[in-house]
């Protein structure tokens, strides 16, 4: 019943394959285990929990948190469908600027590990799409800031998206001075 890991384009960024059984009852999916994070070399202790229900075509992101409030986020979807984003912000690293997307569903069982120093966003791609956030920091208001979503050359798959106006507000990636 453990999970099995992917590295992606970012190795520091891990798709998760989780465990999933099915019978004539309905379906079984563990969306977390501890031993399984360690075995793969992922640090992360469970402090806060959220889920959020979107319709098509709404961007949430391109969130963070500043240190040292800043946080490691598993995503994954249990209804609906998302394309996911994990943007790297850290300027030391050789692939700061750069993003790994992930298509997660309830159908693929999947999910996506965003170390700190990251910005994290998504696309539904259906209505009422649910997708839960489990995080190893605590959400600080002071320090939950973003960087706008068409900034970094992601080309989104949607033509009309639908953003909150706090997320059309955050600056570029170009303007933007990296606290990690």
């Amino acid at each position: 019943m453990n999970f099995t890991f992917e590295d992606t384009a970012i190795p520091s960024v891990k798709l998760i394959h989780q465990f999933r059984a099915e019978d004539n009852r309905g379906t079984f999916v563990k969306t977390f285990h501890n031993a399984s994070m360690q075995e793969a070399g992922i640090d992360f202790i469970l402090k806060e929990s959220f889920y959020s229900i979107s319709n098509k075509d709404v961007i949430r992101g391109m969130h963070f948190h500043h240190p040292p409030f800043d946080h490691a986020k598993l995503v994954f979807c249990t209804s609906g469908k998302i394309m996911d984003i994990a943007l790297d912000l850290r300027k030391n690293s050789k692939t700061y600027g750069q993003y790994v997307s992930a298509i997660l569903s309830f159908e693929n069982n999947q999910a996506l590990y965003i170390p700190k120093g990251f910005a994290h966003g998504f696309v539904s791609l259906e209505d009422n799409t649910t997708t839960f956030y489990f995080v190893d920091g605590v959400y600080h208001k002071a320090s939950d800031d973003g960087v706008r979503y068409d900034s970094f050359g992601l080309d989104w798959p949607i033509s009309n998206p639908i953003l909150s106006e706090r997320d059309y507000s955050f600056v570029s990636l170009a303007d933007f001075k990296s606290p990690f």
